[in-house]
């Protein structure tokens, strides 16, 4: 089967994880999560004090450790699903928790993280046959993907989405905290000097705050086939 490369970007709590991760199972794909590297290298500071009480990050001592920061993600046995691995240990729930959230956008700002991440990613992406989403998969790791999608929601819809989540896993959590902290991490993302959140200029939007999971996977399995048609001349 002739394969292309699927980038998915967007705004955060929007579902492109989710949606991502889907697609790849239906259509024999690997998935990676670019953000769950970042949340990865932003769990690595918290446990060893590289991020201060005051937020403030170590950047000197960050830089020598990236070498050493290894991410990986292997499939859950029971749940067929990626989880990603930060120096061996498997961090998928930790990753997730409103501490990292809190500091994952200043932390994945740093230019030179940046550049260590999406030189794995890119490595992750060299033999097609992915789906990635991120922030700047469509604009800086894969300017050449066959399939670029943008992703966006209103904020108030992507807090509720996060909130229930935490909830359903049985983490605390309050709303409006979780509100700030998406439109919070929205002004970051869109406002940082490398590799700033923004829309490919190839790439199809998808505002899917009225959409059922359903109703986004047909969308994008549709314009998935259309990709492949128009690189190929047909789906298969």
């Amino acid at each position: 089967m002739k394969k292309i490369t699927i980038a998915i970007d967007g705004f955060s709590s929007c579902g492109k994880s989710t949606m991502a991760k889907q697609l790849a199972r239906r259509i024999g794909y690997t998935y990676i999560d670019s953000g769950a590297m970042y949340r990865a290298v932003t769990l690595y500071c918290l446990r060893n004090g590289i991020i201060g009480a005051d937020g403030s990050i170590d950047t000197v001592r960050l830089r020598g450790e990236m070498d050493g920061i290894d991410i990986t993600f292997r499939t859950d046995s029971a749940t067929g699903r990626p989880h990603t691995f930060l120096c061996g240990e498997d961090v998928e729930g930790e990753i997730r928790q409103m501490q990292v959230s809190e500091h994952v956008s200043p932390v994945s700002a740093l230019p030179f993280v940046r550049e260590a991440l999406v030189r794995q990613q890119q490595r992750f992406g060299a033999d097609k046959g992915v789906v990635m989403d991120g922030r700047d998969i469509g604009t800086t790791v894969f300017p050449d993907a066959e399939l670029k999608v943008f992703v966006t929601a209103d904020a108030r819809t992507r807090a509720r989405r996060r909130y229930d989540e935490l909830r359903a896993k049985g983490v605390e959590a309050d709303f409006d905290e979780i509100l700030r902290n998406v439109e919070e991490r929205d002004r970051i993302d869109q406002t940082r000097e490398v590799s700033p959140l923004r829309r490919a200029d190839d790439a199809v939007v998808l505002d899917n705050s009225q959409m059922s999971l359903e109703e986004q996977d047909k969308w994008l399995l549709d314009h998935y086939e259309k990709a492949v048609a128009k690189t190929y001349g047909r789906a298969d």
